[in-house]
């Protein structure tokens, strides 16, 4: 079963589930890959609001997005495992609409190598990898005695079976409604994560975005868990900064706690910070587009 995981960004973007960042630079689809045609045009508009999404028929489309949110998609990093490159990448919009061969199965690996060759071919990208020491956080408990919070519990739906009895066909379940639990999946909102059946490695990838840094599941909690976090969304969002919706400030609770205490209180667990290797992308070059 294709497990459900959203993303609400603070700027009102969707994301599709296969854009939900990793943190390996190493794992890439063939290079050869590219769109067959596409179209990218700086976007003056000054809208707060950035969409990037799949779309049937192979076609991939980005609205009023900067470059750092291009090279984050197709290099399937968070921000800041991109090293290098003018300030531009991060301040100038673009909107890009491309479509794949016919024949082609358009998959979330594919897009991705698609997207670096175009980012080659239009920027006049080059980059290369390294592993460098970095700081990260490891995800454990944070009470001696191993007692976790009580929005942390084991899983109560066998997602694996569910999804074995949905292999006839049928849609996806829907997300929840808000204050609703999520049976199998995720669902990630500006203060708020809400899963169902996931591991708790899971829980350490969603929680690297917000924290800007690499997170390590340490936990030893083996299974799958379900669990909900509500927190003061200080920085979230696809392109950093401050909470947005429609382009305003993001309502916040004055009295949610931040996402550290969120994670003791609620969930039992911590977040110690430490060094280690972390995979990164190195921009050696990149020009602004040459017009369509």
């Amino acid at each position: 079963m294709r497990r459900l995981i959203l993303m609400a960004t603070a700027c009102t973007a969707f994301v599709t589930p296969a854009f939900l960042p990793g943190v390996s630079v190493r794992a890439q689809a063939p290079a050869a890959a590219a769109f067959e045609v596409a179209s990218v045009k700086p976007n003056k508009s000054g809208d707060g609001r950035v969409m990037v999404g799949m779309q049937p028929g192979g076609r991939f489309n980005a609205s009023n997005v900067p470059l750092r949110l291009l090279l984050r998609q197709a290099f399937n990093v968070q921000d800041f495992q991109i090293v290098g490159g003018p300030d531009w990448i991060g301040s100038d919009r673009f909107d890009v609409i491309a479509k794949a061969p016919e024949g082609v199965e358009f998959t979330a690996d594919v897009m991705r190598s698609m997207l670096r060759s175009l980012l080659v071919e239009r920027f006049t990208l080059a980059f290369h990898n390294e592993t460098r020491d970095m700081p990260v956080y490891a995800l454990m408990k944070a009470r001696t005695d191993g007692k976790l919070g009580t929005k942390l519990t084991p899983a109560t739906v066998d997602c694996a079976a569910l999804g074995r009895g949905r292999r006839g066909g049928g849609p996806p379940p829907a997300p929840p409604q808000p204050g609703q639990k999520m049976d199998c999946g995720m669902m990630i909102g500006p203060g708020r994560l809400n899963a169902g059946g996931m591991p708790m490695s899971n829980l350490a990838t969603a929680l690297a975005p917000q924290v800007g840094r690499i997170v390590l599941d340490k936990t030893e909690l083996m299974g799958n868990y379900d669990f909900e976090l509500s927190y003061a969304p200080e920085a979230i969002g696809s392109v950093g900064g401050p909470p947005l919706l429609n382009g305003g400030p993001l309502p916040v609770d004055p009295n949610a706690p931040n996402l550290f205490t969120a994670l003791q209180e609620q969930l039992g667990l911590k977040l110690d910070s430490q060094r280690g290797p972390v995979d990164v992308v190195v921009i050696d070059r990149i020009e602004q587009p040459v017009a369509d």
